[in-house]
């Protein structure tokens, strides 16, 4: 059978090599660079989750949980685990029992999997491992697992595997629109496929949309955006930010520090890029957890990915992390997904395709 793959983000190349694995041919095509957009923007952790725990999304933190161990495994020298912090200053932030029964279920759904069990520091212990952290009513913090990545290399990594496997990947291909057929469009020309994954992320919905093809399932575009300043940073930090019970990161990435992310919606073809808001929201972020305020001189960098998450209500923090697999005739589409789960996504994809032979 073959089968086109539309998106070379991490989903689409752990889709690819997912559907190869059976044997079949399998031809990648993505508009751009492979891992050059989304899947390369992210905040660089391959994490369950903690706070989707909140939303009562068990299933996907399990899920996540354990293919952070895979990724761990697989590629030690493009990730590692990370210990982060989780400060409690009092009266300020969820109350510190809601914290420790959110790491103990976070532990229990990790299981084998888990890096290490969570642990309470106190404040010495916490300024000792952070010692530029707001000390004024500071109690301790938390202590917990996850992990860290250089997303772009660790997908091209994958991409390399996946090209070993027998993956074709043809970049800069921007497909125009596809059918229940299995015909997909390129500048004009077309191409017949037995079966068409379309896991072009931001773009998946409106490629169906641009060939006519109606779905259940509609986008939240939520733009992600970063700071990486000069700045050392001596650990990893999840704090809640104040007035909001959203959180962000503090992280230490390449020398310097990773301060993210922001969640706001945006249309497709809007600029993908930190906004001066965005950007002064993080420096308030900053400096609402370190003593020191962060200098415009000490930024040295700003990001911003697209995340498609699954349609929510008014507010995107609530958005899912799930992904739904929808499909029209030939053609296989996924809604949704985040970088952890990229694999599981892949193999889940690949039982679908199976279904159209």
């Amino acid at each position: 059978m073959r089968v086109a793959v539309i998106g070379g983000g991490i989903n689409g190349i752990m889709s690819a090599a997912a559907i190869r694995g059976y044997g079949h041919d399998v031809v990648v095509f993505e508009r751009f660079e492979l891992v050059s957009q989304t899947s390369s923007m992210s905040t660089k952790l391959l994490h369950g989750g903690l706070r989707y725990l909140e939303q009562g999304s068990f299933g996907l933190v399990r899920e996540a949980l354990a293919e952070r161990a895979w990724w761990l495994r697989e590629a030690p020298g493009l990730c590692q685990p990370i210990r982060l912090l989780l400060p409690v200053w009092s009266g300020k932030g969820r109350s510190p029992l809601l914290l420790r029964a959110g790491l103990w279920l976070y532990d229990r759904l990790a299981g084998k999997a888990a890096i290490a069990p969570h642990q309470w520091l106190d404040r010495d212990a916490t300024i000792a491992a952070s010692p530029g952290l707001h000390p004024e009513g500071l109690r301790g913090s938390f202590a917990f697992w996850d992990g860290q990545m250089d997303d772009r290399l660790l997908g091209l990594w994958a991409a390399d595997r996946a090209r070993g496997l027998g993956v074709h990947f043809r970049e800069n291909s921007p497909v125009d629109r596809v059918s229940e057929d299995g015909t997909v469009w390129i500048d004009g020309a077309s191409e017949r496929f037995d079966c068409v994954v379309n896991v072009a992320g931001p773009w998946a919905a409106a490629l169906l949309a641009d060939s006519g093809i109606k779905s259940r399932n509609s986008l939240d575009l939520v733009r992600g955006s970063h700071l990486v300043i000069s700045r050392p940073c001596p650990s990893a930090i999840l704090a809640q930010v104040k007035d909001e019970r959203r959180i962000a990161f503090i992280l230490p990435w390449k020398g310097g520090t990773l301060v993210g992310t922001t969640e706001v919606r945006q249309e497709l073809n809007a600029p993908v890029e930190c906004s001066a808001d965005e950007r002064a929201y993080l420096t308030r972020f900053h400096d609402q957890v370190m003593t020191e305020p962060l200098r415009d001189d000490e930024v040295t960098q700003t990001f911003a990915g697209l995340r498609p998450l699954i349609r929510s209500a008014a507010d995107p923090t609530r958005a899912s992390r799930e992904y739904e697999i929808e499909r029209f005739g030939r053609i296989v589409t996924v809604f949704g997904g985040k970088w952890t789960t990229a694999r599981s996504l892949g193999v889940r994809v690949a039982a679908e395709v199976l279904r159209t032979t």
